[in-house]
């Protein structure tokens, strides 16, 4: 057996299958796997679907990763060990790559590279790697405050060794790359890691290299430099990858990282662990030392200018000042002037002079910005939302709103502007955000998203009516009342329930949490969606159960009347019927955030041959698509109308619903009509992207389709196919629109405007 991999478990089981899976898929077979589970139960089901792997699993009571690996070690069984997390995962040839350099002339250490990840592996290795995907050597050249110098070309390892070196002078350099790798070419002190490495056990042994026990975080610091400091022989492989996964879900199941990423004692704890364990005067040491500036400037410093807790500022800064005294002078002499600065003002224990220089420094930052980005406006219009409009008093009768991050007059918020207005006219002052001039049926103020008066209002209005979540610096104050109606029954599987964010954010989690903790109410419009947003968003306050908003058109008494009117104002003929035809966007197909492309499936010019006497199609794309669709020669068949406001109106003139994965159709139920699921490439969405909540095969209440001749027939056939689907809609309908009777408006309003 040549290698030991000891994988410390934490009790994440959705991180620990594809863990390995990956070691499963490994092209080198020669290794056993120690599983040391830390104060959780050893994981037997997942443990049993991989029985073909070497597995040998114990339980310790301690849950820290240093005892863990200290734990494994001791219960290793090959010559080489290898440090793998259970939320990562590898190449599949990375210890074939890294068993090649060990072998090669019997090297103690090698290394291979570090990739860094928030997605799973099928969705990592199935594509390439994103912008939100860097692997450490490109993502040591972002952070100018922790360069030290360090060589920024994408050097081979092998490329240190020229030919006629000395066997000293190859021991040295290798010294040296193993430093430069390792150390300096790490994005920041957090980033040094034992991981994507193999050790040869004796050589753990001999220097008697092990994890500080003491510690749970940070530990991998001082055993680098130990595992440096011992003067072994060194080799790498950037070729190999070791992928090291993010988490998106810092709230529920947050790494370690992120549990003590504000935890400044750590870092001194572990930090005079690798004063012990290197040399004074040696350049390991000085790469470490820069590091630490580097640490200073981006970190320690905007904490000393931001926190408020004296006593926290007195006694890290002391702490620190130990730390930066065994900094050498020549290492001083090296680094900026600003980081020199700082330096000497916290080991005089003259914070105010720290905060003033990191406070002239984001100042500098600031104004670099503003000359080469002319959007450094924005900046500006953040600090006068946070310094004067937040601190000025709330305005009791003032209503903001905004559907769909002010794109339209639209949706539930519309709805309750217009019942609102009906109920106490005059008594409130309404604000719509709103991209452009729209006709409002009531007075109204109309200002643009991420204007000066924007910030203002979202500061200073009593009441906020928003349907999509509002922006990230929000501050909620005492005062506000937050009614978030949200937009949809979901099909689709929503935050938490998510186990991968492809398209958004990967801190769409993390940023979620927040914004809804400012949310007082929110609109659930069936017993379904109350049970998934109570579990999807972590939401444990009022949930108002009266149905959609939005919906409640879809119930009044003339609206037949109301359909004949907008039917002529978009100019269909009365003698048409209507087919919407209302898709989704795909998360994987984007231009850019917010931006998403669409291919239309349909062929609508078949369609107009088979069913143009009778019928005309109305297009409506989800509002994140960014293509437009020509339909250039087809205007007397189809109306492209994905600009049209408000789609409960479009719901109304149509006798035909055709879509796919959106909510729309929890909503068009409500009429009772006919509906058709173009679902041609249900598999990947429902398998891959983001998974269902319900059943696409048997609950919803009309036939799949795949093609445009399965469109057709099935309208040409539209009421054998309501005939053959009546007692699934009538289920349906009693599951999702059962709360829907035409007053949610009026029902929201009562609770919210008391």
């Amino acid at each position: 057996m040549k290698i030991s991999v000891i994988v410390p478990y934490h009790g994440e089981k959705v991180y620990l299958s594809e863990c390995l899976e990956s070691l499963k898929e490994q092209t080198f077979k020669g290794f056993e796997v120690i599983l040391v589970a830390t104060g959780v139960d050893i994981p037997e089901e997942v443990i049993k679907k991989y029985d073909m792997l070497d597995i040998k699993s114990y339980r310790i009571d301690d849950n820290k990763v240093s005892v863990a690996r200290n734990y494994g070690l001791k219960m290793a069984e090959g010559e080489y060990i290898a440090y793998v997390d259970c939320d990562d995962y590898l190449y599949e040839d990375f210890f074939e790559k890294m068993m090649a350099c060990s072998q090669n002339k019997g090297e103690d250490v090698s290394f291979g590279r570090i990739c860094y990840t928030w997605y799973s592996r099928h969705i990592h290795l199935s594509q390439e790697v994103t912008v939100n995907e860097k692997n450490d050597d490109e993502a040591s050249k972002d952070n100018s405050e922790e360069k030290d110098g360090a060589d920024e070309e994408e050097l081979c390892y092998h490329d240190y060794i020229e030919e006629g070196d000395s066997e000293e002078v190859i021991h040295r350099k290798r010294v040296d790359m193993a430093e430069h790798y390792l150390v300096s070419k790490r994005k920041n002190l957090q980033n040094i890691t034992a991981l994507g490495n193999i050790y040869r056990k004796d050589y753990l042994i001999e220097n008697n290299i092990a994890f500080n026990e003491e510690l749970d975080y940070m530990t991998d610091l001082a055993y680098i430099a130990a595992v440096i400091n011992a003067d072994g022989r060194f080799n790498g492989d950037k070729s190999a990858v070791y992928v090291k996964r993010k988490h998106n879900d810092p709230i529920h199941m947050p790494s370690l990282t992120q549990k003590n990423s504000e935890d400044f004692d750590y870092i001194y704890r572990a930090y005079c662990d690798v004063i012990k364990n290197t040399k004074p005067d040696s350049e390991l040491k000085a790469r470490y030392d820069r590091k630490l500036l580097g640490y200073l400037a981006s970190t320690v410093a905007p904490a000393i200018r931001t926190k408020n807790d004296g006593k926290w500022k007195r006694a890290y800064s002391k702490q620190f000042s130990e730390l930066l005294t065994s900094i050498s002078d020549d290492v001083y002499k090296d680094t900026t002037a600003y980081k020199r600065k700082l330096a000497v003002a916290l080991m005089a224990g003259n914070l105010a002079r720290v905060a003033k220089l990191a406070r002239n420094k984001n100042y500098r930052n600031m104004l670099a910005y503003a000359v080469k980005n002319p959007r450094f406006i924005t900046k500006a219009k953040d600090i006068m939302y946070r310094k004067r409009y937040a601190k000025q008093p709330v305005m009791d009768n003032v209503v903001l709103f905004e559907s769909f991050f002010g794109k339209s007059y639209s949706d539930s918020p519309k709805y309750i502007f217009e019942k609102l207005n009906e109920m106490y006219p005059g008594k409130y002052e309404c604000v719509w955000i709103l991209e452009k001039k729209t006709e409002l049926p009531y007075p109204a103020k109309q200002i643009k998203r991420f204007s000066f008066a924007y910030y203002k209002y979202l500061a200073r209005a009593k009441y906020i009516v928003f349907n999509s979540r509002q922006p990230k610096n929000f501050i909620k104050r005492k005062e506000n009342v937050f009614l978030e109606t949200w937009h949809g029954t979901p099909l689709k599987k929503l935050v938490y329930d998510m186990d991968e964010v492809v398209s958004a954010s990967p801190l769409y989690k993390r940023n979620f949490y927040i914004q809804s903790r400012s949310w007082d109410y929110l609109v659930a419009a069936n017993s379904f969606s109350d049970e998934v947003f109570k579990r999807a968003f972590d939401y444990d306050k009022p949930m108002l159960k009266y149905g959609y908003p939005r919906n409640d058109i879809l119930h009044r008494p003339d609206r037949d009347k109301i359909a004949a009117d907008i039917k002529k104002k978009i100019g269909i003929p009365e003698d048409k019927k209507i087919i919407l035809y209302a898709p989704t966007w795909r998360d994987d197909e984007f231009y850019e955030a917010g931006k998403y492309k669409f291919t239309l499936k349909l062929d609508l010019e078949k369609m107009r041959r088979e069913l143009g006497d009778e019928y005309v199609v109305i297009l409506r794309t989800h509002y994140f698509i960014a293509d437009k669709i020509d339909v250039t020669g087809m205007e007397d068949f189809v109306y492209n109308l994905s600009k049209y406001d408000d789609i409960a109106e479009l719901y109304l003139i149509s006798d035909i619903l055709i879509t796919d994965y959106s909510s729309v159709f929890f909503d068009y139920a409500n009429l009772k009509r006919p509906m058709l699921f173009f679902t041609y490439d249900l598999d990947k969405y429902r398998d891959v992207l983001r998974g269902f909540y319900i059943d696409m095969e048997k609950d919803i209440p009309g036939p799949l389709v795949f093609t445009t001749d399965e469109i057709i027939d099935s309208v040409k056939n539209i009421e054998a196919v309501s005939e053959k689907y009546a007692d699934v809609y009538d289920t349906f309908y009693e599951r999702f629109c059962g709360w829907e009777d035409g007053h949610a408006s009026e029902n929201c309003i009562k609770e919210v405007f008391k």
